[in-house]
């Protein structure tokens, strides 16, 4: 067993090991030398990535895959409590552990980096892993999507860095005591376990105070919420950095100048200027490379280094990630689904695309959002030149009466957008491809299975 392993952790078995946190958790503990098995509803690239570890993947839920020596059962909040693999722990007596505090245990002994805000926790977490690599520093981390290939989502490196993408969704980053903090914003989001400002602030005040002594809060100065964070923080006695285009910042953005896919970042940071490339298009990308400058130089990475080492990211699978091109079109695919993401993405695109037009496919993620968030998502559409609108994907919950994406459809058309209900997405290839002109861009967008569609979307325009 690999120094550094928890014996707990030693033979875990993972319920739902395909998705993005759990199967970081899973590689990671593998890379150990843990025996890691668990199952998944369905077959990935990621699962393939997990067996070529080592680990046993059952595809679907059953009892009987549980190994009757496993050490513990690793749950997210995902897993429903029917589930036969939870029912045939209580059965054998088998300690059940949440997926945060399973990441939190790996963090023991390293200085660990946690990345927390509504939007923009993947991004900010891969540009350190990616650049802190790219210096030879050997982090381990653990994100929240992949890389640049299915299972490289995580990885456990020699070094004592552990950056770690912190969810808020469901209040799991409590279990964290990072040296640095990153919180990028404070929006509300998650409305079935958060029903006011009021409780999101609690939240992040509960993760600000987890920070060990001596360590740093990297906020936002740019952004309303995280100002507001700042306030309550500060007089806590938390260590506080501020970053952004705000005159007060401590670490000041002075510009952002797009060129084409690109930006060049100029900063001041302690007295030092810096210009840097990030190699992803959008302003909120670039504000992602900013805070992830900060938190490096608060753990004490030289910033002169770590700044030209940024530029290395060049993206994470479903971050305005290319899925190629065909008849002159260009298909990308976004994970947005939150009115900000979705804004942001679609003003990233526009500022890159000039005369192009902007066709978007959009799937609405979660009943609960849409019910509360059905208008800005339809004034973000706003800013498409067409767009098609899916049915709302459930993910974990049931449906709400009278929620569907009508709401937002209904909302964007009174914001002047030209939108399509389409309820049947195997019929969006052929919709686009009677759309589609030379030199138009199209966005898949959203967190459910609509990345799906890009390939087929263009298998289609090429015909």
């Amino acid at each position: 067993m690999a120094p550094g392993l928890p014996t707990a952790m030693d033979r875990p078995h993972f319920i739902g090991i395909g998705g993005a946190g759990m199967s970081g958790i899973a590689k990671i503990l593998a890379q150990r030398g843990a025996k890691v098995a668990g199952s998944d509803a369905k077959e990935s690239g990621t699962a393939e990535a997990l067996r070529a570890l080592g680990a046993t993947v059952h595809i679907g839920h059953a009892a009987e895959h549980l190994a009757d020596d496993a050490s513990c059962v690793v749950v997210s909040s995902a897993i429903r409590q029917d589930n036969p693999e939870l029912a045939r722990a209580a059965e054998l007596g088998i300690p059940v552990v949440h997926r945060s505090d399973a990441l939190a245990s790996l963090m023991d002994g390293l200085r660990p980096i946690a990345v927390a805000g509504t939007h923009g926790k993947t991004t900010t977490t891969s540009m350190l892993a990616v650049s802190l690599s790219e210096l030879g520093l050997e982090p381990s981390y653990a994100i929240g999507g992949d890389l640049d290939a299915p299972g490289s989502n995580a990885l456990h490196g020699d070094g004592d860095i552990f950056v770690a993408e912190a969810d808020e969704s469901d209040r799991s980053f409590h279990k964290y005591a990072p040296d640095v903090a990153i919180v990028l914003n404070v929006e509300l989001d998650h409305h079935a376990n958060y029903a006011s400002m009021d409780e999101i602030y609690e939240s992040f005040e509960t993760f600000a105070d987890r920070i060990t002594d001596g360590g740093t809060l990297v906020i936002s100065a740019d952004q309303d919420g995280a100002r507001e964070l700042t306030r309550r923080v500060t007089a806590r006695g938390v260590r506080v950095v501020t970053y952004g285009e705000a005159q007060d910042a401590d670490v000041r953005v002075l510009s952002v100048v797009a060129q084409g896919l690109k930006s060049q970042v100029h900063v001041l940071l302690d007295g030092q200027e810096l210009t840097f490339t990030v190699s992803v298009p959008g302003r909120h990308y670039a504000l992602n490379a900013v805070a992830a400058l900060a938190a490096g130089a608060a753990l004490g990475v030289p910033a002169a280094e770590l700044a030209p080492a940024l530029a290395a990211y060049t993206g994470v699978k479903r971050r305005l990630q290319l899925k190629g091109e065909a008849a002159g079109v260009q298909v990308i695919d976004s994970y947005a689904h939150h009115p900000t993401e979705m804004t942001a993405d679609l003003e990233a695109m526009r500022a890159a695309a000039g005369d192009a037009r902007i066709l978007v496919v959009y799937q609405p993620h979660l009943f609960s959002r849409t019910q509360e968030l059905g208008k800005e998502m339809g004034d973000a559409l706003a800013l498409a030149d067409s767009s098609l609108v899916l049915d709302i994907y459930p993910a974990r919950e049931d449906p709400i009466p009278g929620v569907t994406s009508d709401l937002i459809i209904e909302a964007a058309r009174a914001a002047g957008a030209e939108v399509t209900a389409v309820h049947d997405k195997n019929e969006v290839p052929a919709l686009i491809a009677g759309m589609a002109k030379p030199g138009d861009l199209v966005l898949t967008m959203g967190a459910g299975d609509v990345t799906d569609l890009g390939p087929l979307i263009l298998d289609r325009l090429s015909k």
